[in-house]
């Protein structure tokens, strides 16, 4: 059992982790995330928000987009997560390849703000154009082979994500890129793509395929033999007879293009890890979500990527909370006890009304208590999460009465995000 999968008994991440180290969870440790310190410094050029699905991660990342150009910085704001919340948000009717520039966000700190959705396939017909001559980049373009690659091979969309993220990286005209990366476990996917897309390509059987593009033709298939006669017959039966073909024909017109592909991985896999770039996991107060979110602390550690700290979204707070639960319970059976004898004797008059109030009164009590419970549950589950990851800043941002619609209501998350005062 690991810290980031917890136990199926618990509500929250298993505490094996810090009891194994023979020390007792401190519990009490206050590690606050000031998120205006960490998209003011100028070093920071990358942050990557990732967490499981319904936690607000997408507006995070909005939020934070809006807050950074605000405040005096670039920023362009690229979506993996096909949905259309982002766009809607910051006033766009769209969202595409392109980076767009978000208005109303105002530019008086000397900032500006684009958002984009990566476009898989737009992006991996960039990477031909731009590595190929026109020749051999039509002779891939027009390969049906590529053509179903670069629309829904497994990985691809990740690898992809990491290309556009190099890209935009590479072109230096933004101060701060905010990735905001797919719903679920999913998130992070795109720290394998490279090496799972890269071992496709430079797999054993594609490099057979290669080889009479390489050798020539008739005299490579000869050398092939009998094992590809019987590979062939397998894929003509399972895919069609011109898949052995338009995969060859594939392979030969990509060959010039395989050590970019890995280069560029690389390069990009390094950019994540360096000091310039934060990874902030979002999550909701919730026994699953933290669970989720235990998972990204650990796999993020594994892969030596720099965690920020968490966003704890969606916390319930009070204007009261000195009236604990139990007392206003108390109250309301009081209240409500009360206003049955003062009501049962008269259909009118001052008693009946003073019943009707405390009728109400009882009421709001029991939505205060129910309020205070949740607001305890909340805590006991985030001070689970501490005691296992006790180094792991984290900022509480308080849930809104509705959803997020608008610019306006980014900017009220980004104050929220930085527990500075409205």
């Amino acid at each position: 059992m690991t810290a980031g999968t917890g136990s199926t008994q618990d509500t929250t991440p298993d505490t094996a982790q810090g009891t194994a180290q023979g020390t007792t969870p401190d519990t009490t440790q206050d590690t606050t995330l000031d998120i205006d310190a960490l998209i003011d410094a100028p070093e920071t050029r990358i942050i990557v928000c990732c967490g499981s699905g319904g936690v607000g991660k997408t507006t995070t990342a909005a939020a934070l987009g809006v807050r950074a150009a605000e405040r005096g910085r670039r920023v362009v704001v690229l979506t993996i997560d096909p949905a259309r919340r982002l766009a809607q948000s910051m006033g766009l009717s769209e969202l595409d390849n392109t980076p767009r520039p978000v208005k109303g966000v105002s530019p008086d700190a000397g900032g500006k703000l684009c958002a984009m959705m990566l476009d898989m396939k737009r992006t991996f017909d960039e990477i031909v154009i731009a590595h190929s001559d026109p020749e051999r980049a039509r002779t891939i373009l027009e390969n049906p082979f590529y053509q179903s690659l670069s629309a829904g091979f497994a990985g691809t969309q990740e690898y992809m994500a990491m290309e556009k993220l190099g890209q935009l990286r590479a072109r230096d005209e933004w101060d701060l890129i905010v990735v905001d990366t797919p719903p679920s476990r999913s998130a992070l996917d795109f720290l394998d793509a490279p090496n799972r897309l890269g071992s496709f390509l430079d797999g054993r059987f594609i490099r057979v395929l290669m080889a009479p593009a390489k050798v020539g033709g008739r005299g490579a298939m000869k050398f092939l033999g009998a094992g590809m006669g019987l590979v062939t017959g397998v894929l003509d039966k399972v895919v069609g007879a011109h898949v052995l073909t338009d995969v060859q024909t594939f392979v030969a017109a990509l060959d010039s293009m395989f050590g970019g592909f890995r280069e560029r991985a690389d390069r990009t896999y390094k950019l994540l890890q360096a000091p310039g770039t934060a990874f902030l996991v979002v999550a909701a107060p919730e026994r699953d979500a933290l669970r989720e979110a235990a998972y990204f602390v650990d796999r993020l550690a594994a892969d030596r990527m720099p965690l920020a700290g968490l966003v704890l979204n969606r916390v319930h707070t009070t204007g009261a909370p000195q009236l604990t639960a139990e007392r206003a319970l108390a109250g309301a059976e009081a209240l409500e006890e009360n206003g049955s004898e003062n009501g049962a004797g008269s259909e009118n008059g001052p008693d009946r009304s003073a019943a009707a109030a405390e009728s109400l009164a009882a009421g709001l009590l029991r939505l205060h208590a129910e309020r205070m419970q949740v607001i305890g549950r909340e805590q006991r589950t985030r001070d689970r999460f501490v005691s296992v990851y006790p180094d792991v800043p984290i900022t509480e941002v308080p849930a809104l009465p509705g959803d997020v619609h608008d610019l306006d209501g980014l900017r009220e998350i980004g104050v929220r995000l930085s527990a500075a005062p409205a």
